[in-house]
């Protein structure tokens, strides 16, 4: 899959809300100036119109601008009268993700070694092989097992690409080698992975669709939300019943409380990559 967005012919101008309204006042006379600049060092990218966003404004071409046409758009905007150019910021043409996996190598590539494969072995191999020329990771890959009970690996891969997902169609069901191993680029889901409920969080349902009442504390799966347990935890209320007397834990010091994860009960908030759960997180059917 590929994100979707703007046109590749599209090229993004942040700048404040009170330049936005001075700028686009003078949409024609700006599209005018723009091209009549860009035929000066004979340039095949005329602009056809100009159109404001939330965030900026949207200069819409009619090809795909190099990089000199960028910086004399961008000469052009921050040198326009009225407008405060320390507040303008041209984006390069908007960039795309797109998302593979890479199947057919074993989790423990190695004979007789406990040593699994990581994100940084899969870096390496990307780097030698020649299939990946002009990629570019946009994150670390990340390495699972198929199944628990599984020897081999799912990588999900995501890549920099193009509007017309140019480089992800160059991948997909390409074959190369790991060592004696033939690996396989599929396509992918945008999100690939279980998630897990930012209210009880458990793995396997959104928050919108959370059936349980209240909330639960992310580090011990007490039932008041993470942001109100120094007011409803009881580690911060004194407790004259305890010999010693236990005093109330004051707001400004850090939660006492040791970490129960709520899905395996381990030394972790509930939302650590060292749960178990959190390292199958993944979908794999």
């Amino acid at each position: 899959m590929t994100t979707k967005g703007p046109s590749r012919k599209h090229i993004i101008i942040s700048m404040s809300s009170e330049n936005i309204m001075k700028f686009i006042k003078n949409s024609s006379l700006h599209v005018a100036n723009i091209n009549k600049s860009l035929r000066n060092v004979k340039s095949e990218v005329p602009v056809d119109f100009i159109w404001s966003d939330p965030l900026g404004i949207m200069v819409v071409t009619n090809k795909v601008a190099l990089q000199l046409d960028l910086q004399i758009i961008e000469h052009y905007v921050k040198n326009t009268d009225d407008i405060n150019f320390l507040h303008v910021e041209v984006s390069w043409l908007p960039q795309y993700k797109s998302y593979l996996k890479i199947i057919g190598i074993p989790y423990f590539p190695h004979d007789n070694s406990q040593d699994h494969l990581t994100s940084s072995d899969i870096e390496n191999i990307i780097k030698q092989n020649q299939i990946f020329n002009n990629i570019v990771l946009t994150s670390k890959p990340q390495v699972i097992k198929v199944s628990l009970k599984s020897d081999m690996s799912i990588i999900w891969i995501d890549i920099w690409d193009v509007q017309s997902r140019s480089k992800a169609k160059s991948l997909i069901n390409q074959c190369f080698n790991v060592g004696r191993y033939i690996a396989t680029i599929r396509e992918a889901n945008m999100n690939p992975s279980i998630p897990q409920c930012k209210n009880c969080w458990k793995w396997g349902h959104a928050m919108f669709s959370c059936r349980i009442q209240g909330s639960k504390y992310i580090k011990y799966n007490s039932l008041h939300k993470s942001e109100n347990h120094c007011q409803f935890g009881w580690y911060y209320k004194a407790n004259k019943k305890t010999n010693p007397l236990y005093l109330k834990t004051k707001k400004d010091k850090p939660c006492p409380h040791t970490f129960k994860c709520s899905n395996c009960q381990g030394n972790h908030q509930a939302d650590s990559n060292l749960c178990l759960f959190w390292k199958h997180r993944f979908n794999h059917e």
